[in-house]
Formats: structure tokens, sequence, C-alpha cells
């Protein structure tokens, strides 16, 4: 018997609540940077692994992008950053408005979705994907398997 999905509304809530973002659409863009990121560098089949218990709503970042792309942890952080402040042009919302987020800000933020994704995805799946980063790249993961979180020691 499978798992349940994960559900995209308490998904999305749990990154705004580790990266501590002021709104659900901050959360939406990281978490579309971070696994589109993911997504690019990691084959096919990897993405499809940790795409599946995701929500539907969230899994398409993983599965639309090019797979399997060769870069470095520099390239890989500055792919998330670009994405993370793209500037929606047809949108005059404040959605559409880039964030403002430095590079040790996005290194975080993709800590903090990385330990989520494998609190979500199955042990043996997310390990797999690991396997596919080089060692540099170990400070993504560096979060999965800590006893303490920066997230959940903060006064609500």
């Amino acid at each position: 018997m499978s798992e349940p999905k994960t559900n995209y509304t308490d998904f999305i809530g749990e990154v705004q609540h580790r990266i501590e973002a002021g709104t659900q659409a901050e959360a939406v863009r990281t978490t579309r940077a971070v696994l589109e990121t993911i997504g690019e560098r990691v084959d096919e089949g990897g993405a499809t692994d940790i795409a599946s218990p995701l929500p539907m709503e969230i899994d398409r970042y993983l599965l639309h992008v090019d797979h399997s792309q060769q870069y470095d942890f520099d390239e890989f952080v500055e792919r998330a950053v670009d994405r993370m402040n793209y500037d929606d042009l047809d949108l005059e919302t404040a959605y559409g408005k880039p964030s403002g987020i430095d590079e040790a800000e996005a290194v975080y933020r993709i800590k903090a979705v990385t330990a989520l994704l494998s609190e979500t995805v199955p042990g043996g799946e997310i390990a797999n994907v690991e396997a596919q980063f080089p060692e540099e790249f170990e400070e993504i993961f560096e979060l999965v398997d800590a006893e303490t979180q920066p997230w959940e020691h903060q006064e609500t």
C-alpha cells in the first residue's frame, strides 16, 4: 500500500515556514526554483522518482525541464538564485516582483526544500537522486539527516 500523496497546501505551507517567507507566493517561487534546478541536474528517472510522491502542482517543476545537465555547485546555486528572483513581466501584482534573494539565502532555501523533499519522498528514492550529485553538492543535502533543523526552534 503506497502512502498518500502530500497535500499541495501543506507542502507549500511547510516551505513558507522553513524559509520564513512573508507570502505563500514566495514559498511557491522558492519551491519552483529549487525543484526545477534539481530536475535539470538529475536524470529523468531520478526526477520522476522524486516527483511521484509530490502533489501534481509541484511535481511538474521536476519534470518539465531538460534533465541530466552537467554543471557545478556554483552554477546550481546561480540558476536557483536567478529563478527565485525572476520578474514575471506579465503580472502587475506583488506576486510578480522579484524577491531579492542573495546567494547565501538561496543556499539556505535550497537546503530547506531539499530536507522537506527527503521527508516527503521515500528514502531510497532521495538517496538515488543524491547519488547523482558530485561530492561538491553535499552541502544542499546537509539538513536531510540533521538532528535538529533551524526552523524547529523558532518562537511562534
